[in-house]
């Protein structure tokens, strides 16, 4: 049967949306593969999911898969995606829309006809929250790599971020210390790998190597990550903006009980129809 999707990005992180109210969908991991593949199928980062919700409290559940086949609990681009998915298709006129996910209830604000604002959630630094395997918290972690040493931060914002600074984002090593530490033992649920560059206290460049992805135009949750991270080691003010190779985030977070805010554009690429069994 052919099935309808969405084409979209956020900031280059692109995306297939799929309608799993008004059609019979579900996804599996070699599907999600093979139209992810960019020779062979659809082509993207991520797979976003719309579904009916299960709580009186959401409009909707949305659910994301990696192109990889894993599902993964949260996407910041991919939330922004999806409100304007599923505005844009008549399925909703909210203008703050409430989604179920994996790891709670997210709300997702329009701010104009492209632009969203997304609550991330409040940021959780205990190791175990994360999760990551350490004796106790510390703003600064280290762990060896190619026989020296290296300091990193760590965080979950839906899903688990190790974050490191560097002096210069372009000669980062993101492919071979983002593969590595993608799957080090000390992420049991693998981890988001993130590379920062303050430029002052309101900007920051960032790249990331992305769990069952690897590096993207640009990541939402990770930018969260940095962004926090950065506050946490007084890097950062309140509010930063965070410049990735797709484009730019604008952030905010009052502290470790509040959520991050996260605001960015969309775009709509095509809409079309694939071949579904």
């Amino acid at each position: 049967m052919k099935l309808k999707f969405a084409k979209m990005h956020g900031l280059g992180n692109d995306f297939a949306v799929v309608d799993a109210i008004s059609q019979q969908f579900e996804p599996y991991p070699e599907l999600v593969r093979r139209w992810s593949d960019r020779f062979n199928g659809i082509g993207f980062d991520q797979l976003l999911v719309v579904e009916a919700p299960q709580t009186d409290a959401a409009a909707f559940r949305y659910r994301i898969f990696n192109a990889d086949g894993g599902e993964v609990a949260q996407c910041g681009n991919g939330a922004r995606c999806f409100a304007r998915f599923v505005r844009e298709q008549g399925m909703t006129d909210l203008d703050s829309i409430p989604v179920e996910t994996n790891t709670g209830l997210l709300r997702i604000e329009a701010v104009d006809a492209t632009r969203y604002r997304v609550d991330m959630g409040v940021p959780r630094f205990e190791p175990a929250e994360i999760p990551l395997r350490a004796d106790a918290r510390e703003s600064l972690y280290t762990t060896d790599f190619d026989g020296g040493e290296i300091s990193f931060s760590a965080v979950s914002v839906g899903n688990p971020h190790m974050v490191i600074q560097v002096a210069e984002v372009e000669r980062a090593e993101v492919e071979t210390q983002g593969a590595y530490f993608e799957r080090h033992m000390m992420f049991p649920e693998r981890a988001n790998i993130g590379f920062m560059q303050v430029l002052d206290r309101g900007h920051f460049r960032l790249r990331v190597y992305e769990r069952g992805v690897g590096e993207t135009r640009a990541c939402g949750s990770g930018a969260c990550a940095a962004m926090v991270c950065g506050v946490q080691l007084d890097l950062l003010d309140n509010s930063a903006t965070a410049r990735l190779a797709g484009g730019e985030l604008n952030l905010e977070w009052q502290g470790e009980t509040k959520p991050v805010m996260m605001t960015g554009e969309t775009a709509m690429v095509y809409q079309g129809e694939i071949e579904y069994e």
